[in-house]
């Protein structure tokens, strides 16, 4: 499972690979809004909110859709879609906003920062996109 950390402050993002089980055990659950303790990654101090994901086969989970399960539902708005025009709606398949074994990634961005500066903490493993 990989987790994307958005930094707000200097508008960088951290790629990092969670490679135990542990760590996308304690992701499991959780919803988008939910926020995080950053120990989980072996990151003290700092806290993060989730924001977002995707499942093994791409399709982003939304928050406004209850639940784990994929769902086709009418949408007019990103995340899932986005119109070239006004007011077009379509439908399109989705994940629900909690958070399964079945995500592959994670979108989360820092609300609490630690002591020390997170390119410091991740060292070679966080990656700039």
């Amino acid at each position: 499972m990989q987790v994307v950390i958005s930094d707000p402050k200097n508008g960088k993002a951290y790629k990092v690979e969670g490679k135990d089980a542990e760590t996308s055990a304690l992701f499991i659950g959780k919803r988008i809004g939910d926020v995080v303790d950053a120990d989980i990654l072996g990151l003290g101090g700092y806290e993060f909110e989730i924001t977002g994901g995707s499942d093994k086969d791409g399709m982003p989970m939304r928050k406004d859709v209850l639940g784990t399960a994929r769902k086709r539902i009418l949408i007019t708005s990103p995340p899932g879609y986005r119109p070239k025009e006004q007011g077009t709606r379509r439908r399109k398949s989705v994940r629900g906003n909690e958070i399964s074994t079945e995500i592959s990634q994670i979108n989360v961005k820092i609300k609490g920062y630690g002591t020390k500066p997170i390119e410091e903490l991740l060292g070679k493993e966080g990656e700039e996109k």
